[in-house]
């Protein structure tokens, strides 16, 4: 895997007035070299694709193209970080101000030593001041 990547950079890459050239670039890069994820990523990524139905910016046809777009895509679910969850990504979200769910986008680039790449001020934050490479 070449880097992580979290829910927010994902949704802007689904909703095409959120695209920029670099969102699609990165898109490029996980379809060639792959991405790792925490488990919550599902979970934050189908409740973002619901929100926008409620809100009326997106239908359930357009939501089913999402998740099979998302599921052609060399993204592995990380399986190790769930016990990290009582120890390691509680620490990182006590230390950073963040959330379990954003902490738990930090535990595991910090783990396998890759870059992040988010587009949350607080996660890209955190980023900094804990030497995970931030990628945006």
């Amino acid at each position: 895997m070449t880097l992580a990547i979290d829910a927010s950079l994902t949704l802007a890459w689904l909703f095409e007035d959120e695209q920029t050239e670099a969102i699609l670039a990165l898109v490029d890069r996980v379809s060639t070299g792959g991405a790792i994820v925490p488990p919550i990523w599902r979970y934050e990524v189908a409740n973002g694709l619901q929100m926008a139905i409620r809100r009326k910016r997106i239908d359930s046809h357009y939501r089913l193209s999402c998740f099979e777009r998302l599921r052609s895509l060399p993204i592995a679910v990380d399986t190790d970080g769930a016990d990290e969850i009582w120890l390691a990504t509680v620490a990182l979200a006590d230390l950073y101000q963040l959330t379990i769910y954003d902490a738990a986008y930090l535990e595991l680039a910090q783990r396998i030593r890759v870059p992040l790449a988010t587009l949350d001020d607080a996660l890209a934050r955190a980023c900094n001041s804990s030497g995970v490479p931030l990628i945006f």
